[in-house]
């Protein structure tokens, strides 16, 4: 390796090092840095050379950051952010900003806390854009290389610098469509298994941290085991990806399905659902915010947290 000192590196070499860990493409690197993508890879080259490792390999989709990027990332990252403070404002005002919001979401998160999380960035920030992302491998990862700046999904084993915070608790209810049998408010067990059942099942193999996987596979393996203590058994007729697509068919069938009570309330005012209380205690889950407790000095990050804080007590 190249015998290294701070003064043979051009800050700009480090700015467009640290987009490039953020979108890992060349292209939409260049484009938030002002610069052609032969521009990028150029300065990508003299920082190559000067650090004596190739820093990024292509893969099919994307730039694949090496393990000495990975490494470096987060304190490269820092220091810009340290070197930007000290010559920003020293107040962020949301009113002015085009700043880019990263967020990680799963289909619970978006459909809850999402719709009025837009409605106050566009009253309050309207030239600040977001980005909502699909849960993706290694998140603790994905926040160090600032590809996201707040995850919304469920805890996480994660290291000291990630921190977790709750911001709303959730139930379960069964959900019907207003024709269904069943009968209104609450239901035995036996009236239960009546009808066949839509179930709300995400693979072992996705990563999620999501509210709806936790919840569901919990309760499912707690309510076969009920159903089995009462001499009962059920009949799954679907078996569906996500709350959204239960909804849909449990709005053209006669069957039922267990959902986060507040994706059910959501489902409720359309007037083609109403919601049945559990003839047994639900589990309660929780939908976390995660995020790196070092970037909370970055006040554009302050505020967004402190938005999400807000949209989360008033749904």
């Amino acid at each position: 390796m190249n015998d290294l000192h701070i003064h043979n590196i051009d800050l700009n070499l480090l700015r467009v090092f640290d987009v490039l860990l953020q979108e890992r493409n060349a292209t939409r690197a260049g484009s938030r840095l002002g610069l052609s993508q032969s521009a990028v890879s150029h300065a990508l080259g003299r920082l190559r050379f000067a650090l004596g490792d190739e820093l990024f390999v292509r893969d099919p989709r994307s730039l694949k950051p090496t393990p000495r990027a990975l490494e470096i990332g987060p304190q490269v990252h820092s220091a810009l952010v340290q070197l930007q403070a000290a010559f920003a404002p020293p107040t962020f005002d949301p009113s002015t900003t085009e700043r880019r919001f990263a967020l990680m979401a799963g289909s619970y998160g978006c459909a809850v806390l999402a719709p009025r999380l837009v409605e106050l960035m566009t009253q309050q920030a309207p030239g600040a854009e977001l980005t909502i992302v699909e849960f993706g491998m290694n998140l603790a990862d994905q926040l160090d290389a600032r590809q996201v700046d707040f995850i919304l999904g469920g805890r996480i084993p994660a290291p000291s610098r990630v921190a977790q915070e709750t911001l709303l608790q959730e139930t379960l209810a069964w959900t019907v469509r207003a024709e269904n049998s069943l009968p209104q408010g609450k239901v035995t067990l036996e009236e239960l298994v009546s009808v066949p059942h839509v179930v709300v099942s995400r693979s072992q193999t996705e990563v999620a941290p999501g509210l709806e996987l936790r919840g569901s596979w919990e309760d499912r393996s707690a309510f076969e085991v009920m159903l089995r203590e009462h001499g009962l058994s059920r009949r799954i007729g679907v078996t569906t990806p996500d709350s959204y697509s239960a909804v849909s068919v449990i709005r053209q069938s006669d069957m039922a399905g267990l959902l986060p009570r507040r994706i059910a309330a959501l489902a409720v005012r359309s007037g083609l659902l109403r919601v049945i209380e559990p003839p047994f205690e639900t589990p309660t889950t929780e939908l976390v915010l995660l995020y790196l407790s070092e970037r909370m000095a970055d006040p554009a990050l302050m505020w967004m947290r402190e938005l999400l804080r807000r949209v989360a007590a008033e749904v």
